[in-house]
């Protein structure tokens, strides 16, 4: 299961719920890296889907590896999702204005996967090669959608 986890987490670092998240106001005038200033009472808005895709944050962030969220050498997972250590992502927002429903979403995404796994295959359709790239509306789709054929699994329980 920590694997299964991961590979949402991967899923949710690659495509947020949102591209970004609700504006923040600033309240007084601050300074970041490089001499950049902040000045007080400005609208920032955080660009979620950008700062997952960060090249100085990730290695490799445009592949999808599951591996990144789990501890080098066992199963257990590795990230913080409520941000509290360190903001490497933010599909849910972070600190004081995280979606109280956070919890709730990742256990229901867990578990729909898993159901999802353990019930059906899911077999490419003939003839239809599974194109990854992407087109931005709303939020980021795919530019040419799969198409899959699927099975009940029987399972030997």
């Amino acid at each position: 299961m920590p694997y299964l986890k991961a590979v949402i987490l991967e899923g949710l670092r690659r495509h947020p719920p949102g591209n970004f998240v609700l504006p923040h106001k600033v309240m007084e005038e601050g300074e970041l890296m490089n001499g950049y200033v902040i000045p007080k009472n400005v609208t920032i808005n955080f660009m979620v889907a950008d700062m997952a895709l960060d090249p100085k944050v990730w290695e490799d962030p445009l592949e999808f590896k599951p591996e990144r969220f789990l501890v080098e050498g066992s199963d257990k997972e590795a990230f913080d999702i409520t941000v509290s250590r360190e903001i490497k992502m933010m599909p849910f927002d972070a600190g004081r204005r995280i979606c109280p429903g956070y919890a709730l979403a990742m256990l229901h995404l867990e578990y729909f996967v898993a159901n999802l796994i353990w019930h059906f295959q899911l077999n490419p359709v003939e003839g239809d090669d599974v194109d990854l790239s992407e087109k931005q509306e709303f939020t980021i789709m795919m530019k040419n959608p799969s198409c899959a054929r699927i099975c009940h699994r029987v399972n030997s329980v």
